[in-house]
């Protein structure tokens, strides 16, 4: 039986403030209960600085541990049902397990998929039942390249009236990387991201743009009630790039959208009442 991890602690309005401050978004009614995805700034994981690997993620004493030394791990999507609100000023219980794990074999070396699953659960009952799918792949060697972001040769795509604009800078991804209590290195470092991950940029979170989708679809409608958000990330999104969102209502469903400055795709999601 997989292993589980369980946190309980009272949800207090601080974080709840400084993600409205990080977002520019006001602070919601928290009497009310936290909207959708905003618990993901509660009940965090806080591992020891020893229990941390090269990247910044910890490697032991964690569910999920990693599949293996060096491998390096990768937010792909998920889904998120939610059964009401969680309340602030009241205790919330989390419990986390692995629930799947699977090998397969891609261009660039094996690849772990690992479905994690948490249920949040507060006066006895889940408010929130989550399921995260997470990826390990094997390290590759940089490719040599200076590390400077690629010369981007489309045009930018300025955001339309329905879409939300959010600078990507390293402040704000480091200060989401210190809200979310998350220490990989991809997010902030951009030495590291460059020399070693070989990327041309600081890594934009997948929960960020997960979440930015969510606050999309709440300025054009909030669901109340047993509602589910199913979200994919499409494609790597790197601080230079900027963030677009946008959510558009379709047979009572509510799309969601993440886009760069230049109209690419890199995630996307849907919101609706649950059946």
């Amino acid at each position: 039986m997989s292993e589980v991890f369980e946190r309980t602690e009272v949800l207090v309005p601080g974080p709840a403030e400084a993600l409205s401050g990080l977002l520019g978004v006001p602070v919601p009614d928290l009497a009310a209960g936290l909207p959708l995805l905003w618990h993901w700034i509660y009940l965090l994981e806080r591992p020891a600085q020893a229990d941390l690997g090269p990247d910044g993620h910890p490697i032991r004493n964690t569910v999920p541990e990693p599949p293996g030394p060096g491998r390096r791990r990768m937010w792909a999507g998920g889904s998120v049902r939610t059964r009401g609100a969680l309340i602030c000023g009241e205790p919330a219980t989390k419990r986390t397990k692995v629930l799947s794990t699977a090998e397969k074999q891609g261009r660039t070396g094996a690849l772990t998929f690992l479905v994690v699953g948490h249920q949040i659960l507060q006066g006895d009952r889940i408010v929130v039942d989550e399921r995260q799918d997470i990826v390990y792949r094997d390290a590759v060697e940089p490719s040599g390249r200076s590390g400077e972001p690629e010369p981007v040769l489309d045009p930018k795509v300025p955001p339309a009236e329905d879409e939300w604009a959010i600078d990507t800078s390293p402040t704000l991804l480091f200060r989401y990387s210190a809200l979310t209590y998350n220490g990989h290195r991809i997010h902030y470092d951009r030495d590291y991201a460059r020399d070693v991950e070989g990327y041309p940029g600081l890594l934009v979170h997948g929960p960020l743009q997960a979440l930015a989708m969510a606050e999309a679809a709440r300025a054009v409608h909030r669901y109340t009630g047993d509602q589910v958000f199913d979200y994919r990330l499409r494609s790597p999104l790197f601080d230079y790039q900027g963030l677009v969102v946008s959510a558009t209502r379709r047979d009572g469903v509510l799309v969601t959208v993440a886009r760069d400055g230049f109209g690419r795709q890199t995630a996307t999601g849907t919101l609706h009442p649950a059946d």
